[in-house]
């Protein structure tokens, strides 16, 4: 263990150019070239590849992106649109928040700066959705700002560089990592090398310094690496304490009339916000009651499909799904629908609606068990 909290706070004169030159050179060489948002200086388009790509990987994001940018190819049509249509291209992407908060930053860019996106961090830090290190990339990469970044990759290429002993997630070594990274700028100010270098950055941390078994033979900084030359690049960064998350348990009720299957939207904030789910109980409450009582359906019980299990940053999801058939619904029953945000819709249709991803999985799982009844 390592027993100071770096293993030199200082950093060198010369440290600056060593560091970013070489991290320069190797992306040019070995870094990514052809992804979508690259080698491009519109700031629109490089603040919805750095939404997207908060905690989701570049294989995961590159046809979303591809999506929503022939849908919304400028911030016109993107603040103009419902948020549901938003959501609906954001489905499957997950932690919806940044679909909807994209959403209210392009209304704010559009009625507070006249359409024209900010150039400074500190006003892209008051938009909706926009941290410390998203306004780096954005100002960096769209506007050639001497800014750094401090994503969760560059935090892992500092500590193990440095020799930081410290969960990357505590507040004294993140400022104490925004400190080396800031130090670390290259001198020059021109925008090609301010892009570069950001970059190197990302890039360094996606294929090589990676987060188990890096691949430190392909390292341009290597040479002075803590972590590599002292042979603890499996140790750094510091994991945090293990947590047991809880679990919660609820009933998903997928209801079924003349073809059609009963969609709900959920209520905005909260989990799955402003998204069309099934109708959601305890797994204590009688789902037959449950439609009678709050959906004025009298239904009756068809088949149980298997545990989904889906995980939150802050528990564990088991969703139990029910099939069920509605065989009467009260004259207010529609009445009652409008007022708490139902919809009836073919399994197709649902499919393209802004759904989370549990729920395409049950969708799909259902359209499957229909085609096989069909086939037998």
């Amino acid at each position: 263990m390592i027993q100071q909290a770096t293993r030199r706070p200082q950093i060198s004169a010369a440290e600056p150019d060593f560091f970013a030159d070489r991290l320069i050179c190797w992306q040019l060489a070995y870094g990514r070239h052809s992804l979508p948002w690259q080698g491009i200086s519109d700031p629109y388009a490089i603040w919805i590849s750095e939404i997207m790509l908060q905690q989701t990987q570049v294989s995961t994001v590159i046809p979303y992106y591809e999506r929503f940018m022939t849908v919304f190819p400028n911030i016109a049509p993107l603040a103009s649109a419902p948020v549901e249509e938003v959501l609906t291209l954001w489905s499957g992407l997950g932690y919806y928040s940044r679909g909807r908060n994209l959403h209210r930053a392009a209304r704010m860019i559009i009625e507070q700066y006249d359409g024209v996106f900010p150039q400074d961090t500190a006003t892209l830090q008051r938009l909706p959705g926009i941290g410390r290190s998203t306004a780096a990339a954005i100002a960096a990469f769209a506007f050639g700002k001497r800014c750094t970044i401090l994503d969760g990759n560059v935090k892992r290429i500092l500590i193990r560089y440095f020799g930081v002993n410290g969960h990357p997630g505590e507040r004294m070594i993140e400022e104490q990592l925004w400190q080396l990274a800031e130090g670390l700028l290259p001198v020059e100010e021109d925008h090609k090398t301010i892009a570069s270098y950001t970059q190197a950055l990302m890039d360094l941390g996606a294929l090589v310094c990676v987060r188990t078994q890096p691949r430190c033979e392909h390292c341009p900084l290597q040479v002075d690496c803590y972590a590599y030359q002292n042979d603890l690049t499996a140790v750094l960064p510091v994991s945090r304490p293990r947590k047991t998350l809880p679990v919660k348990e609820i009933v998903h009720l997928i209801l079924l009339d003349q073809g059609q299957i009963l969609l709900k939207k959920r209520p905005v904030p909260g989990i799955w916000g402003g998204l069309w789910c099934f109708p959601e109980t305890s797994i204590d409450q009688d789902s037959v009651d449950y439609c009678k009582k709050n959906l004025h359906l009298q239904v009756i019980k068809f088949a149980e499909l298997p545990h989904l299990q889906h995980t939150f940053t802050h528990f564990k999801l088991t969703i139990q799904p029910q099939l069920l058939r509605s065989i009467m619904y009260l004259p207010e029953c529609e009445e009652n629908s409008k007022e708490n945000d139902c919809l009836w819709v073919t399994i197709d249709e649902a499919l393209q609606r802004a759904i989370p991803a549990p729920v395409r999985k049950l969708l799909l799982m259902t359209q499957s068990l229909f085609q096989s009844f069909i086939h037998e």
